[in-house]
């Protein structure tokens, strides 16, 4: 009985700690007024107002969607390209947990990172778009399930995936508030996280292409295939490390103090190794796309203006890049690397856009063009990805976790021979 009482007193002062522990982090840290905490925080702001509007009056009130454009930029590019882009998470932890590729562990947590507050962007981004967005909860709570919709089988797949990329993260945060016994338990199911939102990850990229398989007839021949699942699923790849490559130069620049020593000596050959393995992705996506193109008997479509922007797409964002790729590689040069990344970056963007928006119903009489609240409510939602990113980044073992790790592996270990 005296043990347990006197345990008491002891969590109420570790809760109380960790507590103003927590409140001491919350701080911000470095300069308030800098040019970009100016700009991004008044994004956030006029988008606040917006919001309140749109969520007041409906959709409506500050977008361009209508019967016969229901999906827009919210959700061509803050959900579209915003998955596809966090492809680097489910590609990484395959990478280095499943073929133990090592050189690129010290990168593993930020790309974690960068793919989880993907997701949950993505999904807040989608709330927006939901002409009813309280009946979201609807496929969680088994009301009207729609187990034959593409739909339903997204939406369970970006909630899973959230939380396993959660799972994969939290030793990191774990480390950060000290709590030793849990992170040693979170990183034991570490490697059960990463095998199953790898499998979903698989399977809601090529459902978001699936999407589109009802649209025939509706989607330009150009860009409808049978094979937009594949297609789909192939560009996240490269998608997703073109990001992490990009991320990976900003980061030596903006958070330069928190780079680990491992990290800044391997940055070089991390970026050429992803270099080349988005080389060969785009290579292979490259194919696909002639494939689907040959197979649909489509070239006549060549000859129109619909057929210049599609070739301005896969050569100039698609074979460009991936040539260019492959001679960074091959000369060890990064600053090419890096610019491919940028452009095949560029092409995804470009890709989900057409396949959202440009090329759907292209022959309507009146197109959808998203209004300029659209665009600063995306803009927005950029910005704040950014600041959640950045106080992550600040505080927690990310970019040093190279060095961070071994160390917490020490201290607990010597943690339970004291126990023991």
């Amino acid at each position: 009985m005296d043990a347990t009482v006197g345990r008491i007193p002891r969590a109420g002062n570790e809760a109380r700690r960790l507590g103003q522990f927590i409140l001491q982090e919350l701080k911000p840290r470095g300069k308030v007024l800098t040019p970009f905490n100016v700009i991004s925080g008044a994004l956030i702001v006029v988008a606040a107002v917006l919001l309140a509007i749109r969520f007041l009056k409906g959709l409506g009130a500050i977008t361009n969607l209508s019967q016969d454009f229901p999906w827009g930029l919210w959700i061509g590019y803050d959900v579209m390209t915003g998955v596809a882009i966090a492809g680097g998470g489910y590609v990484l932890t395959f990478m280095v947990y499943v073929l133990h590729l090592e050189r690129y562990h010290p990168i593993i947590r930020v790309t974690v990172l960068n793919a989880f507050l993907g997701y949950v962007f993505a999904a807040g981004s989608l709330l927006l778009d939901l002409g009813r967005p309280w009946n979201i909860m609807n496929p969680m709570i088994g009301n009207g399930f729609g187990v034959s919709s593409v739909l339903f089988l997204v939406a369970w797949h970006f909630f899973l995936y959230a939380l396993m990329a959660l799972v994969e993260f939290s030793p990191a945060a774990a480390e950060w508030l000290g709590l030793e016994r849990i992170r040693r338990v979170l990183k034991g199911m570490t490697f059960a996280a990463v095998v199953l939102g790898i499998t979903l990850a698989l399977l809601h990229q090529a459902g978001l292409g699936g999407l589109f398989l009802m649209a025939k007839g509706k989607l330009h021949p150009l860009w409808y295939t049978e094979f937009i699942p594949v297609l789909f699923f192939v560009s996240s790849v490269f998608a997703g490390l073109s990001l992490v490559i990009v991320e990976g130069f900003i980061s030596r620049k903006v958070f330069a103090p928190r780079l680990g020593w491992t990290l800044r000596r391997t940055h070089e050959d991390v970026t050429l190794g992803l270099g080349r393995v988005c080389a060969g992705t785009l290579f292979a996506y490259f194919f696909l796309m002639v494939v689907t193109l040959l197979h649909g008997q489509k070239w006549a479509y060549l000859a129109t203006p619909m057929g210049a922007w599609f070739l301005l797409e896969i050569v100039g964002f698609v074979a460009v890049p991936a040539v260019l790729f492959a001679q960074g590689y091959r000369t060890r040069n990064v600053k090419t690397v890096q610019a491919a990344a940028l452009m095949a970056l560029a092409g995804v963007l470009l890709n989900r856009l057409n396949v959202a928006i440009i090329a759907y119903k292209p022959l309507a009489a009146v197109h959808y063009v998203p209004s300029w609240m659209e665009v600063e409510v995306t803009l927005a939602i950029i910005a704040a990805e950014i600041w959640v990113f950045r106080w992550v980044v600040n505080r927690m073992p990310v970019l040093d976790f190279a060095e961070v790790a071994p160390k917490v592996e020490l201290a607990v270990r010597r943690t339970g021979a004291a126990a023991a």
